[in-house]
């Protein structure tokens, strides 16, 4: 019998399984226009969630979320994972301190031990990614010293724990963490019953090759025209997502573990971003997020073409906007409700309201990659102290970025701090862009396609 074949037996013979389809959504903090844990709680239970993630254990939203029949995820941070993992006795005070003081009133039902832990790579991380495990153990031992039974242990890993991930058949773990690391974490997810926790998101394949994935196969929309069939097994697939779960539960079973269940820790679609982030904008974001809800809440389940039939429970990104976040504009653009807990579109977690209940929505227009110049400038609004502060960081990192803005040259304007920070930003974007720099600077830049030179002050510009 060939691999391949034996894989499909095992992968195939989990359509019967029984797990929970409601759909939950991810409680993220970083911002500093939110609303309260309590006004926050109500928000989410408007949606008609299933549950919630939280990124740690915070205290004042597990009170509030007492009574509720909310499922509850919560994490431990990773800057505790080495400790946890050294010390029992340190697993147990993490317990004892964030789950006993509101289980079970509060409906904890997932712990999770870090949050894309093998995404990182410096020599600490990598020295981390070997405590990964043990303290998954630590925890699942203090649980169980406790009589505590029905909260699963796990940790959410993002996709680029594989090194191959198409076609399906071809997925497989990276090499680096594939025996250390991904091997005895299936043996324990497998002898725990717990799940593999994944972050998926088909944006960004989608938006990194757009002229060769079809943007409706990443929306999850019916498009005949857009179905792939993999080549090693005849699986049909409809959809990016199905891809890219399936390729992760061939990764598992070539490793000998071909019944763990998956659930989606993560995943979502940008409702606005940079110019250089094609098809972040609303119209996609609703049409994804409403195609997801109404496949994983399907009965009987639809699975995914390697695993039929199967419920895959889920968890939105991300409940709201979060202005703190830092890196790339799509970043800050995540959410089902604007800061004002206001509907960023119209929503149901439920799964209960068609597409045709939904109004209209507008309609895209950067869905096309953008190419042209584009300038880092100062956002509006953005307050003049806050200006000059990113203008320092800017021209004393820059390396010579900001000679132009020195008295008696060419972009000289004593008077005017947003044109000089708008320089400094365009010009330290365009020297650094390829080495990882983002147009932020602490949330008071913005990218343009307008030029903002004038006269003989010629603003450096970036190239799509």
């Amino acid at each position: 019998m060939g691999l391949l074949c034996f894989l499909l037996m095992h992968l195939f013979g989990l359509s019967s399984a029984k797990l929970s389809s409601k759909i939950g959504v991810n409680y993220g903090q970083l911002g500093n226009n939110l609303p309260s844990p309590h006004e926050s709680i109500e928000l989410i239970k408007s949606l008609n969630a299933g549950g919630v993630k939280l990124y740690d254990a915070n205290p004042e939203i597990l009170r509030l979320l007492k009574g509720t029949n909310l499922q509850v995820s919560i994490m431990v941070p990773n800057h505790e994972i080495s400790i946890i993992a050294s010390n029992q006795s340190r697993a147990d005070e993490w317990v004892q301190n964030n789950v006993l003081p509101y289980y079970p009133q509060t409906m904890i039902r997932f712990l999770l031990v870090g949050n894309e832990v093998l995404s990182y790579n410096s020599d600490q991380d990598r020295r981390m990614w070997l405590d990964l495990v043990p303290a998954m153990n630590n925890i699942r031992s203090s649980l169980g010293a406790l009589n505590i039974r029905n909260i699963k242990v796990g940790t959410p890993l993002a996709m680029d724990v594989l090194q191959s991930t198409f076609p399906p058949s071809d997925g497989a773990f990276r090499s680096d963490i594939s025996g250390s690391v991904i091997l005895p974490m299936l043996q324990f997810l497998n002898r725990t019953k717990s799940f593999f926790f994944i972050d998926v998101y088909p944006y960004f394949p989608w938006s990194a090759n757009p002229a060769e994935i079809h943007l409706h196969f990443a929306l999850l929309e019916r498009n005949t025209t857009s179905q792939y069939e993999d080549p090693g097994t005849g699986l049909v697939y409809a959809n990016l997502l199905d891809q890219m779960l399936d390729s992760l539960l061939f990764a598992m079973a070539k490793l000998g573990f071909s019944e763990i269940p998956i659930l989606i820790a993560e995943t979502g679609w940008p409702t606005a971003g940079d110019v250089e982030q094609p098809g972040a904008n609303i119209f996609n974001a609703a049409t994804y997020n409403r195609n997801l809800i109404q496949k994983l809440t399907a009965k009987p389940p639809i699975g995914t073409p390697a695993r039929p039939g199967t419920a895959i429970p889920a968890f939105l990104f991300a409940l709201f906007d979060e202005n703190q976040k830092t890196g790339p504009g799509i970043e800050r653009h995540w959410g089902l409700l604007r800061p004002d807990g206001t509907p960023v579109y119209e929503i149901d977690l439920a799964g209960r309201r068609l597409a045709k209940g939904y109004r209209p929505l507008p309609e895209p227009e950067n869905n096309e990659p953008y190419m042209g110049e584009v300038w880092c400038v100062a956002a509006r609004g953005a307050a003049a102290e806050e200006l000059r502060s990113a203008l320092r960081y800017a021209c004393e990192e820059g390396e010579g970025a900001c000679e132009a803005l020195e008295p008696g040259r060419e972009c000289y304007e004593a008077f005017s701090v947003s044109r000089q920070a708008s320089y400094a930003f365009s010009a330290y974007w365009a020297k650094f862009r390829s080495r990882g720099a983002s147009c932020y600077f602490n949330g008071v830049a913005q990218q343009t396609t307008r030029d903002p030179s004038r006269g003989s002050c010629k603003f450096p510009s970036v190239t799509l």
